[in-house]
């Protein structure tokens, strides 16, 4: 998450945090020049203060934004979309999990309003998105400021607008579309690491995924045809279930199965007219991930990335000797962490690349405003939605 704040009492929650922003906006009027008003303004966040369903516990804030400091950078934020990644940090269940209050959102567009005297990376009009799901904000010695970071220095990205040190944001082109750039950091870098990192992949060789209609599904189709590879494409059957594959198919999807189709005992002769997959990408866990490894090739690899069915995925002994099959995970925020900023910049420009050449588009989305946050999140939860949710500032 961008930021956070401890947690506070009701009562006196909203009292700190507004008398520690305008101290904290005088000090940096008084520490280094900005070219913005040093005046604190106000702006609309989504906030939650406590884990739970997120249509109940998450709630439209005014928060005051800080003055500008000298390496600072105001944002406006343009879009942000609702992932299953933030459903799951609301609801307490994800592997990093902010301290509260904290502002939702890990992912999305804003463009540069104002600079620092002392930045030099970005400029008024630029588009940027943010560097890290975690923000780490700068050190200081005003007493309680980590009570009020995710005001601050931005909390979130579910919010109209924001203030981040320039290390915490990655500028990209501003003539990508809105939607391609609000959903670029998150599920087409998993994409791209899981079909780079685990398989030495040629043209022509096969991947085989389930929950293949979700925002990493729809990456790894369009960055596999760009690459030259072949995709088998698992999905749950659903009334509307030629509608979707079509849209896949036109993403540039091979094959489109349901998990019912795939148990099939015809499947045995369906790798006789295409090489088997060597990689396998697993979101869903159960039954159907134990139906990917049974049609990896010997010697693949099977990554885990998700675990929507909430079930251990399960190798049978044959299949880890005989095969030698491999199991792995992937986590993009442990691989942030284990590669430089300027590692993660030449991904995201590489993406921006692909969307340049129209080569990738962002999934299915349905924009809406701010403040109608609750029908969105309600929207994001619910099951066989292939259009993800996208939060507009404006």
């Amino acid at each position: 998450m961008w930021g956070c704040g401890a947690l506070l009492g009701a009562r006196t929650r909203s009292r700190l945090w507004r008398e520690v922003l305008v101290a904290w906006g005088r000090r940096w009027s008084a520490a280094a020049p900005y070219s913005a008003s040093a005046e604190p303004s106000r702006v609309r966040a989504l906030v939650y203060g406590h884990h739970g369903d997120p249509a109940k516990v998450v709630e439209l804030k005014d928060l005051e934004l800080a003055a500008v400091g000298g390496s600072d950078v105001h944002v406006r934020m343009l879009a942000a979309p609702i992932n299953p990644s933030d459903i799951n940090m609301i609801q307490g269940n994800y592997g990093l999990l902010p301290k509260l209050p904290a502002v939702g959102g890990n992912e999305g567009v804003g463009q540069v309003v104002a600079v620092g005297s002392s930045v030099t990376g970005v400029k008024p009009g630029d588009w940027v998105i943010p560097a890290n799901a975690g923000l780490v904000y700068r050190s200081s010695s005003f007493p309680l400021c980590h009570l009020i970071c995710a005001a601050a220095l931005g909390g979130g990205t579910w919010r109209t607008e924001a203030v981040f040190s320039e290390e915490a944001l990655i500028g990209v082109p501003s003539d990508i579309p809105l939607q391609s750039a609000a959903t670029l950091s998150v599920n087409p870098c998993t994409a791209y690491r899981m079909l780079m990192d685990f398989e030495q992949l040629q043209p022509g060789d096969s991947v085989i995924q389930n929950a293949s209609n979700s925002g990493v599904g729809q990456a790894v189709i369009q960055i596999a045809t760009a690459l030259g590879l072949r995709t088998v494409n698992v999905v749950r059957d659903r009334p509307d279930i030629q509608k979707l594959t079509d849209r896949l198919k036109s993403l540039g999807a091979e094959h489109v199965l349901t998990e019912e189709e795939l148990r099939k005992h015809e499947m045995k002769n369906f790798f006789k007219d295409m090489p088997q997959p060597r990689l396998a990408l697993n979101c869903v866990g159960g039954k159907s991930s134990t139906e990917l490894l049974r049609h990896l090739a010997p010697g693949g690899t099977m990554v885990t990335y998700g675990g929507m069915a909430k079930q251990p995925v399960i190798a049978s002994v044959s299949q880890l000797i005989f095969k030698d099959l491999k199991l792995r995970g992937f986590w993009l925020s442990q691989w942030k962490k284990d590669h430089s900023p300027a590692q993660f910049k030449e991904l995201i420009l590489t993406l921006c690349s692909l969307i340049g050449r129209g080569q990738l588009t962002a999934p299915a989305c349905s924009e809406v405003p701010l403040q109608d946050y609750q029908r969105a999140l309600e929207a994001s939860m619910q099951p066989f939605v292939s259009s993800k949710q996208i939060l507009t500032m404006c």
